[in-house]
């Protein structure tokens, strides 16, 4: 997987598919930061790109994980994806 498939990026969605397939072509030696931890999308899973921030698979379980535990104690599903997750970035 190179490196610019591992970027989604939410504000594509607004743009027209002319527009996209353009910048997708400029982006894909650009390095992209996770706004929390600061690794680049070469040391990630996955990272989301939003409107002036961006977010590694990584931070993302994290704060799922958080919230889930916030209120409660997680289901049996959640805890299994949350397993699944965690045992596959090791």
């Amino acid at each position: 997987m190179s490196d610019s498939e591992k970027i989604v990026s939410l504000k594509q969605a607004r743009k027209k598919t002319k527009e996209v397939k353009n910048d997708e072509t400029s982006k894909q030696s650009e390095l992209v930061y996770c706004s929390f931890c600061g690794r680049p999308n070469t040391q990630v899973a996955k990272m989301v790109q939003g409107p002036g921030v961006n977010i590694c698979s990584e931070c993302t379980m994290i704060a799922v994980q958080y919230l889930i535990l916030e209120d409660k104690l997680p289901s049996g599903e959640a805890q299994k994806i949350l397993d699944i997750f965690w045992s596959k970035i090791k």
